[in-house]
This record gives structure tokens, sequence and C-alpha cells, in this order.
């Protein structure tokens, strides 16, 4: 009976964690979005640097109800409060493939309905980016050519697979969308 409290007990305590700091950075994102449009002839540097677990901008896919702040990184700590981009990967206002990892349990756990078509918008500070979905597919975890750049500005998401494994999921399910402006 302890043990069993004891686990719910942690479960709700990562749960409220992630409530709070996706609420918190929400707001954070949208102050700073209004502080900038405010204030126009302040542009950002085309080069810019997010510092690690910082917020790279919002991901919204409004079919499956997808949005969730996404973390510059893609640890443990970053993926249990929300989405992280990961490292190596082109940023969202740079070209190449902007690759976002999240947890099947949490906040990726939509991207089982995901479908061919379906609209994927990134608000950062430096602006919004809009995808189309193109495919998805499922690959080992060793398989990082997934991450690679297409020629083409294009989004990949990664979750663990199948999304109902109890444990550390054997594959990835990947979701490849290209930038449509």
């Amino acid at each position: 009976m302890v043990v069993g409290t004891l686990a719910l007990g942690y479960c709700l305590a990562v749960f409220l964690d992630a409530k709070v700091y996706q609420a918190s950075e929400a707001r954070e994102f949208a102050r700073e979005l209004r502080l900038q449009q405010q204030n126009k002839a302040a542009a950002l540097s085309p080069i810019a640097l997010v510092p690690k677990h910082g917020a790279v901008g919002k991901l919204e896919i409004p079919r499956i109800g997808v949005s969730v702040i996404v973390v510059e990184g893609a640890d443990d700590s970053d993926l249990a409060r929300g989405a992280g981009h990961i490292p190596g990967t082109a940023l969202p206002w740079d070209s190449g493939n902007v690759g976002v990892a999240g947890h099947r349990d949490t906040f990726f756990r939509p991207l089982r309905s995901i479908q061919r078509e379906d609209a994927i918008a990134m608000s950062t500070l430096h602006g919004e980016y809009r995808y189309r979905v193109v495919s998805t597919s499922i690959v080992g975890p060793e398989d990082t050519q997934v991450l690679y750049p297409t020629g083409r500005d294009s989004l990949t998401l990664v979750t663990c697979f199948p999304f109902d494994f109890i444990g550390s999921a054997p594959k990835r399910f990947i979701v490849r969308a290209e930038r449509t402006q």
C-alpha cells in the first residue's frame, strides 16, 4: 500500500511539474512575442543561439490537439517538461531539418493519430513556420539518418513506439513534414 501510494505520488508530482512548466513557459513566450511586436525596431540577429533548456518556441498540431513548448535539448529533464529540440539539427528559422523529440506517453501521445497533410506550426520569436506532414515511419533507435538534411526545409518529430508499450520502447515513430512557407 505504501509503495503504491509513493508511486502514485511520484507520477502526480512529475505530471504537475510538466503542467506548471508548460503554463509558465507559454505565458513567458506570449509576453516575449507581445514585447517584440510592440518594439519592432529591436530585431533579433539572424544567428540566434538558444540557451540549453531555454524555450525555442511553441509547436502546434491543431487537428490532433498538440500544443507544447519546445525547449533546447532532448535529455530526460527536457523531455519531462516538454518537447525537445534535438541538438545538431537546424533551428526553425534556419534552413535544414529541424528535429524535435517528445515522450510518447505525454506530449506526443496524440501523434498516434497524425495523418499525411496535417498542418504543423512552430511559433518562435523569429517568426512562425508552417509545415505539412508528408510521411510517417517506424525505425530502429539507431536510425539517426531521419535527422539528416533532406534538401528541403523540414521538420522531423521523433517519439518512441509502440505507443502502448510499457517500459523502454524498441522502436521510434517518425513524422516528417515539409515547410510550406
